[in-house]
């Protein structure tokens, strides 16, 4: 079937999907079965990355749907354990043999890794090279909080087309999400309905984003369920957003946003919800060695 999701023009005018589908923490024999169902009811854009360990799947799963490669936009990132020029370049090569694509839509650099920043540039300057070189469509950065952006703009010559950053109600990164804007930087929102963490509450309650009463309250006027209404949210905004879920109906549900419109009090209303608490890593602390000394494995 053909998608009901509109598309951003990136900066380099390559055209992506406005909501996509994520396979964060997705194990990979879930993440086959989940994949082909969005694509089945309409996703056509894949975010994967080589830390997930299941990009096969991803790929396998892409080319079971009897759609064109040209139909389904892939996304996947090089973790920090490949940086540097040559490392990375041989991160592509690990990454398409396991997609089992020749060619990548969309490249980006897993996280900044400010400590080790000398490295992230040259894992830069490859995806630039893999760009020209045309293995690529498009190259971005995630986690890349404004200084990370500055000295990489300093450094290097192609403007990252996007920058994945955690932004859900709970936690709105306005200084990110500027930085990006003021950049020509597309903001791609992960758990972009905060479902990675839960925040404290009233005495030992715990409230998610998808209990929280302001949201639950639009929802109901718009018939909705809360998690429709934060990726509206998002999609007003003008940010990309990559839901994740490994169950059908719910894969469905997030793809099902498209037919209404938030007012603009409801917005804010939303957007005075922001607690300024991440959830998820600290972008500064995350070093080649510091979750595990991960090795990306061969395709």
């Amino acid at each position: 079937m053909s998608s009901p999701v509109p598309t951003y023009d990136l900066n380099n005018g390559v055209q992506m999907p406005a909501l996509g589908f994520g396979v964060f923490q997705a194990d990979p024999d879930q993440t086959l079965a989940a994949v082909g169902a969005a694509l089945d009811v309409g996703y056509r854009h894949v975010d994967t990355a080589a830390g997930y360990g299941n990009e096969r799947q991803v790929g396998e799963a892409v080319r079971r749907s009897g759609l064109d490669r040209s139909e389904v936009f892939l996304e996947t990132k090089v973790w920090v354990s490949d940086y540097g020029f040559e490392e990375t370049l041989h991160a592509f090569d690990k990454s398409a043999g396991k997609l089992g694509v020749e060619q990548i839509d969309l490249l980006i650099l897993h996280q900044p890794a400010p400590r080790e920043f000398d490295r992230t540039l040259e894992a830069y300057r490859a995806l630039e090279r893999l760009l020209a070189d045309g293995r690529v469509r498009a190259i971005g950065v995630s986690n890349f909080m404004p200084d990370h952006l500055a000295r990489l703009l300093e450094e290097r010559t192609v403007v990252p087309a996007v920058n994945q950053v955690e932004v859900h109600p709970y936690f709105q990164q306005p200084d990110v999400l500027a930085a990006n804007a003021a950049h020509g930087v597309l903001t791609q929102a992960w758990s972009p309905i905060g479902g990675i963490t839960f925040y404290p509450g009233f005495g030992d309650q715990h409230r998610s984003t998808l209990s929280d009463p302001v949201i639950a309250d639009i929802a109901r006027e718009h018939d909705k369920t809360p998690a429709q209404v934060m990726l509206r949210w998002h999609l007003q905004h003008g940010r990309q957003v990559i839901p994740k879920s490994v169950t059908p109906s719910r894969i469905a549900e997030n793809l099902d946003v498209v037919d209404f419109t938030l007012t603009d009090a409801q917005i804010q209303a939303i957007d005075a919800l922001d607690t300024g608490v991440r959830g998820g890593p600290e972008p500064a602390e995350i070093t080649s060695q510091s979750f595990g000394g991960v090795t990306i494995p061969e395709a």
